[in-house]
């Protein structure tokens, strides 16, 4: 399987549309013309949820693009997996998509025939700069009771050292009477997504939107997740800030949907958790490490730590795997994902009910840190750090609707708190790991214990730096 990174720009246009003259796009360059014709069936569940994340999973047969295809959105396009042709489903690809799928079988929900008139645009020295497809379209639905559509549109898909589509193509393609395409893919168009209820108020409209994107966040980390890629910090994030918002907005929602779903994104967030605090302690601590002068390093210092938190999270990213397959977790997706259209509303809210709510969450922030401050216990620093989340994430969610001034003050101000609230808890966290560290080395042949006690002792007075910048950001407020 490769990954090929796609980008690209739809153009729809009429079936008398002729193409404007392209030779000159790229100076210096020139044109290569062909003609293909590519079938390509669609694969999805019933209820469509690979559409609902923008997901594409595809069997093509064509001249030279024969096999399986799975797109995945991107920041800057798509990136499409490919897989040899198999009359079966490469199971590399369907486990991409196993939590997408919410774990359920998926079949052939439409075929779409493309008769592409393709033009490739090279540069002088031969390099893709873009290519150029007239596409003729025709779908055939699986279902009988589904239409069969036809169009004609204009495709333009960079190159790889291609940052835009040529201002001149665009000028040429308006002036010829293409207008840019509503649908991001011929999938989209034969297949729409159903529309999303409209929201009663502004209040609910922020309330789904904040959801949504956490939702959105939590299944494109599962993708990637299952890529082999590491977006732990942002899926932890997000499930953080959806168990947020359970927490301080709850009574808007209905109990009987809601209820439980917190407990599984804690749990979630655990199993995401305890992979990226081995990563922040690796990188922390290789830094200190790397920062003492070299006659104070003895032993193998760097080694072990690494060795012993490499360990460690490989162990909890095996662990993270096994559950992201199990009942539990494919579950609770199904649970997220049954939001996305409509949030459980149980009343009707309003604009100065979010305020109100965010407001008793940042007076709560204010209790705890005020309680932290007073006692100086660790623990309750971090209380008062997880309330400080809850505030800046409740502001956030308000901040579209009502108060903003007052929203973004308070996210910049308990940002700032959670940040050196953090900094005081990577530092409790890290003294803790070294002196169990400096027990096991100070024992084993070859290896004491001097610098570890060291590492130590840094890490006690960066905890202390750190509660006293609490104190100074606390004044500030």
């Amino acid at each position: 399987m490769k990954d090929v990174v796609e980008r690209e720009t739809k153009w729809e246009v009429d079936r008398e549309f002729t193409l404007p003259p392209i030779d000159d796009i790229v100076p210096g360059g020139r044109v290569e013309e062909t003609s293909v014709e590519l079938t390509s069936t669609y694969f999805d569940t019933t209820a469509h949820d690979l559409l609902t994340h923008d997901l594409t999973l595809r069997r093509r047969a064509g001249d030279d693009e024969s096999g399986w295809q799975l797109k995945v959105p991107q920041a800057d396009g798509r990136v499409e997996l490919v897989a040899d042709w198999s009359d079966d489903m490469p199971s590399e690809l369907a486990d991409v998509v196993t939590g997408a799928a919410l774990g359920q079988q998926l079949r052939a929900i439409t075929t779409i025939h493309t008769l592409r008139n393709r033009h490739r645009l090279l540069g002088p020295d031969g390099d893709l700069v873009l290519e150029l497809d007239d596409d003729v379209v025709r779908t055939t639905p699986v279902d009988a009771d589904a239409d069969a559509l036809a169009w004609r549109e204009i495709e333009v898909e960079l190159g790889p050292h291609t940052d835009a589509v040529p201002a001149l193509l665009v000028d040429r393609l308006a002036e010829a009477g293409a207008s840019r395409a509503q649908y991001p893919s011929k999938l989209a168009r034969a297949v729409p997504k159903p529309g999303a209820p409209v929201p009663a108020s502004k209040a609910e409209r922020a309330i789904r939107d904040y959801l949504t994107a956490q939702i959105d966040t939590i299944f494109a980390g599962d993708v990637a997740l299952r890529r082999g890629e590491d977006p732990i910090h942002d899926t932890r994030v997000a499930t953080r800030r959806l168990r947020s918002t359970l927490r301080v907005f709850g009574t808007v929602l209905d109990r009987s949907a809601v209820d439980g779903i917190a407990d599984e994104l804690k749990w979630y967030a655990g199993l995401l958790g305890a992979v990226r605090d081995c990563q922040v302690q690796r990188s922390r601590l290789a830094a200190q490490v790397g920062a003492l002068p070299p006659e104070l390093v003895l032993g193998p210092v760097a080694a072990r730590i690494e060795t012993t938190l490499l360990e460690r999270q490989l162990a909890a990213r095996a662990v993270l795997a096994e559950a992201m397959d199990s009942p539990r977790y494919l579950a609770l997706l199904a649970a997220l994902q049954s939001w996305k259209p409509e949030p459980p509303f149980a009343i009707r809210s309003r604009k100065r009910e979010l305020v109100r709510r965010a407001r008793r969450a940042a007076r709560k922030a204010d209790k705890r840190l005020a309680e932290a401050m007073r006692t100086g216990r660790d623990d309750s620093l971090h209380r008062a750090r997880k309330a400080a989340k809850r505030a800046r994430y409740a502001a956030e969610l308000h901040r579209p609707v009502r108060k903003r001034a007052e929203a973004k003050s308070n996210i910049k101000y308990y940002k700032r708190l959670q940040r050196v609230l953090g900094d005081h808890n990577d530092g409790v966290v890290s003294a803790e790991f070294l002196w169990r560290t400096a027990t096991a080395a100070g024992t084993a042949q070859g290896e004491n214990g001097f610098t570890y006690g060291l590492l130590y002792a840094n890490e006690k007075h960066a905890a202390e730096r750190a509660r006293t910048a609490v104190a100074a950001v606390a004044r500030r407020r």
